[in-house]
């Protein structure tokens, strides 16, 4: 059986990809910057670069499926072309990389944050948006990455596009933003929220969607790999009755949290330092991120459970792991 390969294995997402693979009896070949910081994963590791044109051709050398999840997944950056050089032109040279070895199938990871929001109501892979929607340099620069994905596909490449929402759960090492919020509960350093939503998934379980969107998926198509739709003020009431910790109360008003982030922003532009409130992380919370994964149910028998559980693995494995 030929090897798939999955980029960004030292990743939260990319990392629970190959555990799934791996569980099937698929052989994998992850691809990570640093292959000796990867652990757990009975796997071959190789170093690559998304960035580096020689090291994506060793890479998809004799795969047959291709799980490209890696990316630059930031919410601020000091310099911003490094963002693109990665996420979008790293997506294109995979890609035309992967066609050229005969690649099977190939699929892309791209962002819920690619999807358009409906105000009040709940967003789907048809829902209307462009890059001028697109909030901050992480949100554009995957959008792009898309469009690579979908220009592959609509040139005869069978690419296969899955839009995670906000995945949580174990093996968040880095951690991911979304990770960083549960952590920061846990610390006690939230003391106020704004008026936000999220779709919160599995991660493991988001794993397993691409799986099936490998399987079942239609190429040029797009599935929201999500769950369950909740304000913050309920996923911190969810973290409060796991943790016992006590759940902020006070909501800070848009305006105020504007201020932080411009603030801390641009002590980040003087100190190089990543700022504590990213200013794109607040222009973000201005939408409630909600969105329906009905497509995936239908076309590709998606069944994630609720987010209270995926919460719960999350705060057991950042508090057995020294983070809080």
């Amino acid at each position: 059986m030929k090897p798939a390969l999955v980029t960004g294995v030292s990743g939260f997402l990319g990392w629970h990809v190959a555990q799934a693979l791996i569980a099937r009896g698929i052989p994998v070949r992850g691809m990570a910057r640093r292959p000796e910081s990867v652990t757990g994963l009975d796997a071959e590791v190789i170093p690559g670069d998304l960035r580096a044109p020689d090291s994506l051709e060793r890479a998809v050398a004799g795969c047959g499926l291709v799980f490209h999840v890696a990316a630059d997944y930031r919410l601020w950056v000091k310099n911003p072309k490094e963002m693109y050089e990665s996420n979008v032109e790293g997506a294109r040279l995979l890609l035309d990389a992967a066609r050229r070895a005969g690649v099977e199938r190939f699929v892309y990871t791209s962002t819920v944050g690619c999807i358009g929001f409906v105000p009040g109501g709940l967003g789907d892979e048809t829902t209307p948006v462009s890059l001028q929607d697109m909030t901050g340099h992480y949100k554009r620069s995957k959008w792009l990455a898309e469009q690579e994905a979908l220009k592959s596909a609509r040139g005869g490449f069978p690419v296969v596009i899955v839009n995670p929402t906000a995945p949580v759960g174990d093996h968040d090492v880095k951690p991911t933003p979304t990770g960083q919020t549960i952590v920061d509960f846990l610390r006690g350093r939230m003391p106020a929220f704004v008026d936000t939503g999220l779709n919160i998934v599995d991660a493991g379980e988001t794993a397993e969607g691409h799986w099936l969107a490998c399987e079942k998926g239609r190429p040029g198509e797009r599935y929201i790999l999500g769950s369950e739709n909740l304000t913050l003020e309920q996923i911190l009431g969810h973290l409060a009755a796991i943790s016992g910790r006590p759940a902020p109360r006070v909501k800070l008003p848009w305006l105020a949290a504007a201020l932080a982030g411009a603030v801390s922003t641009g002590l980040a532009a003087v100190t190089g330092k990543e700022p504590r409130v990213p200013l794109d992380a607040v222009r973000m919370a201005r939408k409630r991120m909600w969105v329906t994964h009905a497509k995936a149910g239908k076309e590709l028998g998606f069944r994630p459970s609720g987010a209270e559980p995926a919460l719960r693995k999350a705060v057991e494995w950042f508090r057995s792991n020294g983070y809080c």
